[in-house]
């Protein structure tokens, strides 16, 4: 009988600003919103649930926050099945952060999780690219909807 480890999406990447800085982008909407989802209810806190939405493509995604450690770690569930994200906010010398993402948990047979963590880490890949943009330049790069101009593809 063989056995296979279930598929982990990762992405990592450094950007040359403060962990504080960095930590804040992806708990406060405003700030998100930049460069990854057009709209979220509210921040992201211990125990908050929240609504993520991307409008060029008409979805959305309930989030919710399961552990917060401030310019740390975030965990939270989302997306339907629910899969676990967890980001890594580590100091680097220089005032820089390394951000670390893993989404694992995938549903379906295991040809479809894989599927799924390509697309996931092909997706985290995007959203720290256009984070660094944001924060290092200020550059909107709009990766996020570029990723698909003709709209989600369906599952």
């Amino acid at each position: 009988m063989e056995i296979r480890e279930a598929p982990v999406a990762e992405a990592g990447m450094l950007i040359r600003r403060p962990v504080a800085d960095v930590f804040e982008a992806i708990v406060d909407p405003a700030i998100t919103t930049k460069f990854w989802f057009t709209h979220g209810s509210d921040r992201l806190d211990s125990g908050n649930e929240v609504r993520w939405e991307w409008r060029m493509y008409g979805v959305s995604t309930p989030v919710t926050v399961s552990e917060i450690v401030r310019n740390e770690k975030i965990v939270m569930q989302w997306s339907d099945p629910a899969t676990t994200v967890v980001w890594t906010f580590r100091e680097m010398p220089g005032g820089t952060t390394f951000v670390e993402v893993r989404n694992f948990g995938f549903a379906g047979s295991p040809d479809e999780q894989v599927k799924q963590a390509i697309g996931s880490a092909d997706g985290f890949a995007l959203v720290l690219a256009g984070a660094k943009a944001w924060l290092e330049q200020g550059l909107t790069l709009g990766l996020i909807g570029d990723r698909h101009p003709k709209g989600v593809p369906a599952s």
